[in-house]
């Protein structure tokens, strides 16, 4: 998945749940899955899984675990199925390492409850959760994305700003506490360096785009 992960305000509606135990396991118990993001994701997998009859454990964002085996046929079928959903089931481990680590940025930012403030350094989670040193997952992140782990970290951060900015219900201020920030000046510089605009003015665009209910 390259880029920003967009959420539109109909996830909302969906069920959310906090996935804490973000895995690298080479096994064929384990299914790690890329571009599986959202609650909705999580439907669209699980409705693939029970229609093939395949048994599983647990169903987490990017990971199955499997309750028994499935045969290399089984696994190639699900994997052409789950691509015609815009799923990809991955195969290396260096792929599983990069797909467990967007997932627990993913998590982190967009999942995180509404009681906890954001962590602004997630590198010791993040080295902590995989088993993995920050060092080894920072280089293999920055080869095969072409971007470091931080910077994919500040995207998540923005788009989840500005999820929030478009419902209108939190001050900017509110945001860049919630988010991690040590201010809502350092909110605005880096989310104008990502957007091209400052919060305030990108909260009025998306308020001039919204319709009432009794409006449409």
């Amino acid at each position: 998945m390259k880029g920003i992960v967009v959420f539109i305000a109909a996830m909302e509606q969906l069920p959310v749940r906090q996935f804490n135990k973000i895995r690298v396991v080479v096994s064929d118990m384990i299914l790690q899955i890329k571009n599986m993001v959202c609650p909705r994701c999580l439907s669209s997998v699980r409705s693939i899984l029970d229609n093939m009859q395949i048994e599983y454990n647990q169903l987490e964002l990017g990971i199955v675990e499997l309750s028994k085996e499935i045969t290399h046929k089984q696994k190639e079928k699900l994997s052409e199925k789950l691509q015609t959903q815009g799923f990809e089931l991955l195969s290396s481990r260096e792929s599983k390492i990069i797909n467990s680590i967007k997932s627990f940025v993913i998590n982190k930012v967009h999942y995180l409850d509404s009681s906890q403030r954001l962590s602004y350094n997630l590198s010791d989670e993040l080295s902590k959760e995989l088993h993995i040193s920050y060092s080894k997952l920072s280089k293999t992140f920055s080869r095969v994305e072409g971007i470091t782990i931080e910077h994919y970290v500040l995207q998540q951060r923005i788009e989840k700003a500005k999820e929030l900015l478009s419902y209108g219900e939190k001050s900017i201020s509110e945001i860049a506490f919630e988010m991690g920030y040590s201010s809502t000046a350092h909110l605005s510089s880096q989310f104008k360096k990502i957007t091209g605009m400052p919060p305030s003015e990108f909260r009025k665009f998306t308020e001039k785009r919204r319709k009432p209910l009794d409006g449409i």
